[in-house]
């Protein structure tokens, strides 16, 4: 299972190990490739001083809120996990980083990954199956992507479950290949 909290809170090592959730480098560097390109982070990271061996400070400090966000996502999807849970994962995200996002969700999905992503975005939606759509924690909708919003650009606008209109926020997204749960 892999995890990204809406916080990402990176340790004082390097961009490497931070991934590896501290393994050594030399025995996982392939896979901590594979998670920062399949995070959208590879190339951002190359770009660092030191690339992969740049060490971060204290709470990640020496990285921008959206490469912390990117390299926490490499960590969550180290190791290939078969369910991915994530938390707001774009809220330090600019519009690049937030494509680099989609990109890995749909990667995710053809790899036949479960996500579980909670969101307040509506832009990221349009990489889930099903969303459900809560209101003061009840639900008020829950189904594929295109039934649950109507295919309207508002987001507020939603249909609850008995079919009245509603104005409700958008709070979570599920994403899964062959299924979705929640």
């Amino acid at each position: 299972m892999g995890y990204l909290p809406q916080s990402v809170d990176l340790l004082e090592a390097t961009v490497a190990e931070n991934i590896s959730r501290l393994r050594p480098a030399a025995e996982d560097a392939n896979r901590v490739i594979a998670a920062a390109q399949a995070a959208g982070a590879h190339d951002m990271i190359l770009r660092l001083p030191q690339g992969y061996e740049t060490s971060v400070g204290p709470d990640g400090t020496g990285l921008s809120g959206g490469q912390r966000q990117l390299v926490g996502l490499a960590r969550a999807l180290f190791g290939g996990p078969k369910l991915v849970v994530l938390d707001e994962p774009n809220a330090n995200l600019d519009s690049s980083g937030e494509q680099a996002l989609v990109t890995a969700l749909e990667g995710l999905k053809r790899a036949g990954t479960t996500v579980v992503f909670v969101t307040h975005k509506p832009s990221l939606l349009r990489a889930a199956d099903k969303v459900l759509v809560l209101d003061a924690g009840q639900v008020r909708a829950f189904g594929p992507r295109p039934q649950v919003l109507g295919g309207q650009s508002g987001a507020g606008q939603t249909q609850d479950p008995q079919g009245g209109a509603g104005s409700a926020s958008l709070e979570a997204g599920v994403q899964g290949a062959s299924h979705a749960q929640f």
